[in-house]
């Protein structure tokens, strides 16, 4: 039997640990996602309905991995976004509160849209060539000052956030099975080499910042347009969900970019 001394013991001690302050939890980190069409969810077909034309979805890379580690998401990306847009209308929500960004932004700067558009015509329509060539010069000449001073500012504006800065895939195979485009192998193979260009302008600016860069490349192989599975749409409709990552793209997205935050 336990002794009166011992039991007055074992009650003071349980008296004190109840009276101390608990393990003290860590807050839930601040996470600010911005960018494109390809960071809102375009190609998910589900969207937010207080988005609007921003088209943000639930099915969005961020906005699987904000629920996975936990973080508060303030999900400000936009269709049709471009570095100036993200500046203007996203960049005012990163602040010294914010404890991780990702920022997935410059293919509408290149105009990838209309360059994918021109390229889908028969050749003797469309002159893919000149799109390729004049989307490649806006990369090597004019994007990578656009980034970085985007990427500067994002980190005067939250010194101490983590930021990631994640890429395009390409969107060829080399196979062309919609029956309302007309790519032809040798467009296919300059359109991927333009995506791999925008990778390499963009990951440069990102170790310039000091930011990690999620390459999504060697993940969407056998995955692209035409892929098996297909984590990229083809022609589609409505036209605007053609050429984004579908929900199983934004699914490989999100483990992805999720290592990285």
């Amino acid at each position: 039997m336990k002794s009166i001394a011992s039991l007055l013991s074992a009650a003071a001690l349980g008296a004190a640990m109840l009276l101390s302050p608990g393990v003290a939890h860590a807050a839930a980190p601040n996470y600010v996602s911005l960018g494109d069409s390809y960071a809102s969810g375009v190609g998910t077909r589900t969207y937010i309905t207080s988005s609007g034309s921003c088209q943000r979805s639930t099915k969005a890379y961020s906005y699987i991995d904000a629920a996975r580690i936990g973080a508060n998401l303030t999900f400000v990306a936009c269709s049709g976004a471009k570095v100036a847009d993200v500046t203007a209308n996203q960049l005012p929500s990163v602040t010294s509160s914010t404890n991780i960004v990702s920022v997935q932004v410059g293919g509408n700067d290149a105009g990838f849209s209309s360059v994918i558009t021109e390229c889908a015509k028969p050749s003797w329509l469309g002159d893919c060539t000149s799109a390729v060539a004049g989307a490649q010069t806006i990369i090597n000449n004019t994007l990578p000052g656009r980034l970085n001073t985007l990427y500067s500012s994002i980190r005067s504006r939250a010194a101490a956030a983590h930021v990631v800065v994640v890429g395009y895939p390409r969107l060829f195979n080399g196979t062309d099975c919609n029956a309302g485009t007309f790519f032809s192998p040798d467009e296919m193979t300059r359109l991927n080499a333009t995506a791999d260009l925008l990778n390499s302008k963009i990951s440069a600016a990102a170790s310039a910042a000091g930011f990690t860069f999620v390459n999504p490349t060697s993940k969407f192989i056998g995955h692209s347009v035409c892929g098996s599975p297909e984590w990229i749409n083809g022609l589609s409709n409505p036209v605007s969900e053609s050429y984004h990552p579908n929900v199983t793209g934004q699914a490989a997205f999100a483990d992805l970019v999720q290592p990285a935050l």
